[in-house]
């Protein structure tokens, strides 16, 4: 199981309350070097307000698939043109706490200014892989859930901004793909269940 108990081997089925969606990590090469996007969500959002995630959303009927959906909320929350994003691959589906079943695409895209919806999108952030790599930005921790058990929770902390929840379990993933990093055998500590979280 990934670090806040959601299934991520793609054998996830939805069970009638969970609804597909999708989103799209842009890797945006700046100076020379890898970079990642993240949104920083709204704070009146009533899903995951404040948190760091990757451009996405629910998929709506005219969505031919889910990577039209992740182009989509990608477009209505950056700025970012379908025609601009090149897909290069994609991550394990994974389920979220909200009842999502969310299916990620990894795409390159240009490096140019991309402005936040200011209804859904607080500030867009881009961070460099180095960084996102650095272990003295990484820590996780253990921690009871109250509907998975036991969970490891990761968090990146990179230019002010702290990436975690489901959508650093996807970095997880998108890191140890495409980088040397390897995600360290054990926590860095065990918390209490209702310790303090990111906002």
């Amino acid at each position: 199981m990934p670090a806040d108990g959601s299934r991520a081997d793609g054998s996830d089925r939805l069970t009638g309350e969970e609804r597909e969606a999708a989103v799209l990590a842009p890797v945006v090469t700046r100076d020379g070097a890898d970079h990642v996007l993240f949104t920083k969500r709204a704070d009146h959002l009533s899903d995951h307000p404040g948190q760091m995630s990757f451009p996405g959303g629910g998929r709506e009927p005219e969505d031919t698939d889910l990577l039209a959906t992740a182009l989509r909320e990608a477009g209505e929350e950056v700025g970012l043109r379908a025609e601009e994003a090149q897909i290069v691959g994609r991550l394990d589906d994974i389920r979220t706490i909200t009842d999502y079943l969310v299916r990620p695409f990894v795409a390159r895209v240009a490096d140019r200014e991309y402005l936040p919806n200011d209804e859904e999108v607080a500030e867009v952030a881009v961070l460099p892989v180095a960084g996102l790599v650095d272990a003295d930005n990484y820590e996780s921790e253990r921690r009871d859930h109250p509907h998975y058990g036991e969970i490891r929770l990761h968090f990146f902390h990179v230019g002010g901004f702290t990436v975690w929840g489901a959508t650093a379990n996807m970095l997880v993933q998108l890191l140890e793909l495409t980088t040397d990093w390897e995600l360290p055998p054990e926590p860095d500590h065990t918390v209490d269940a209702d310790a303090d979280l990111p906002g």
